[in-house]
């Protein structure tokens, strides 16, 4: 993420990640987007135990990509409410390690080959985030700044894998003028329910911060010690 709260992609850039682009179904302010690029780490959580509304298979495809769109339905920013903490200075210590060799030992790639993965996905300078009502404050390591938030609908990813994600998107009505203009959710949830981590996407333009996809600054909740955190990671 830019220092300066603004993610700047190039026109050729976002022509190469978005394939194809159509309007949702009339009255939703939601769109489709086909992308090149699965999200890896969209497959680490298991998250059907979640998903109240449905039963625990159908659940477990939801957490993995695949659900059909009249199951998705709108979401507050109470769902991220709370103190969250970065996990990139975690990984940047070597305190995530456990978490690279567990994957290591159960996917395609080295630990250091998972290292350098998450290094791009996690990067950010945003070591804090609070969400209280609709003001989200972003802290670094000497300021912060603050926006107030309103839900503009969410997007459909398609990845190249097949499988589907939703970016829940919220747009800035007041505050800080170095807050972003948006602010885009990934938790592998597409109905309302109570996050245990996410990922955020944040820009001023809205397309942009959508077509982002190698840069997830991913989030757990402040309480949480590393110990614990790790345990969620290699939980699944």
């Amino acid at each position: 993420m830019k220092s300066a709260f603004i993610r700047k992609i190039g026109a050729a850039t976002v022509a190469s990640l978005l394939v194809l682009a159509v309007p949702a179904i009339a009255g939703d302010s939601t769109a489709k987007a086909q992308t090149e690029h699965g999200h890896d780490h969209a497959h680490d959580h298991d998250h059907g135990n979640m998903q109240g509304q449905v039963d625990g298979r159908a659940a477990q495809r939801i957490g993995k990509g695949y659900f059909a769109d009249d199951q998705i339905a709108g979401r507050d920013l109470s769902d991220w409410a709370g103190e969250w903490q970065s996990v990139y200075p975690l990984l940047l210590a070597g305190r995530l390690d456990p978490v690279m060799d567990h994957k290591a030992a159960h996917g395609e790639k080295s630990a250091q080959e998972y290292r350098s993965y998450y290094e791009t996905g996690y990067r950010t300078d945003v070591d804090r985030i609070t969400i209280a009502g609709d003001r989200v404050t972003f802290h670094r390591a000497s300021t912060a700044v603050e926006g107030q938030y309103a839900a503009d609908g969410h997007e459909i990813l398609t990845y190249k894998a097949g499988n589907r994600g939703v970016r829940f998107i919220f747009q800035k009505i007041g505050g800080d003028a170095l807050a972003p203009r948006f602010i885009q959710f990934s938790d592998h949830r597409i109905a309302p329910a109570r996050a245990d981590h996410y990922h955020l996407y944040w820009g001023d333009d809205r397309a942009e911060v959508l077509a982002e996809l190698t840069n997830w600054p991913t989030f757990y909740p402040a309480g949480l010690t590393v110990d614990q955190i790790v345990t969620e990671m290699t939980a699944h």
